[in-house]
C-alpha cells in the first residue's frame, strides 16, 4: 500500500500516516487538534514484512485500512489509544445514569 507520512509541527517526534496524500478530512477534529499542523515527510510503500523502527508495519496497515488514519507517537507517549475507535467518537457521560 502507497501511503503519506506527516510529522505533526505542534507535537515533536509525532506522525500521522494516510492511506492517501492530503486526505486530512477521515481525521478526527479531535487529532487535528492535538497534532496542529503538518508537514509532509515522505511517501512510502508499505507492506506487512517491511521493517519500521518504531512501528508493527502489519498494525500500521490494519488502522490505514479500517479508519484511513495512523497515529505514531514517541515510545514514552501514553497516548498510545489514540488509533482506537474511542479516540474519534465523543466520550459518554455517564455521570446521568
Amino acid at each position: 500500500m502507497q501511503c503519506s507520512v506527516y510529522a505533526s509541527v505542534r507535537k515533536a517526534d509525532s506522525y500521522l500516516w494516510l492511506a492517501q496524500r492530503d486526505a486530512f478530512d477521515v481525521l478526527p477534529e479531535s487529532l487535528v487538534l492535538l497534532l496542529g499542523d503538518l508537514r509532509f515527510v515522505m511517501e512510502v510503500h508499505l507492506d506487512e514484512q517491511r521493517e519500521l523502527p518504531v512501528e508493527d508495519a502489519a498494525q500500521v496497515l490494519a488502522n490505514l485500512r479500517m479508519q484511513g488514519w495512523h497515529l505514531q507517537l514517541p515510545p514514552q507517549e501514553t497516548l498510545a489509544t489514540a488509533n482506537h475507535l474511542a479516540y474519534t467518537h465523543a466520550p459518554r457521560d455517564d455521570r446521568d445514569e
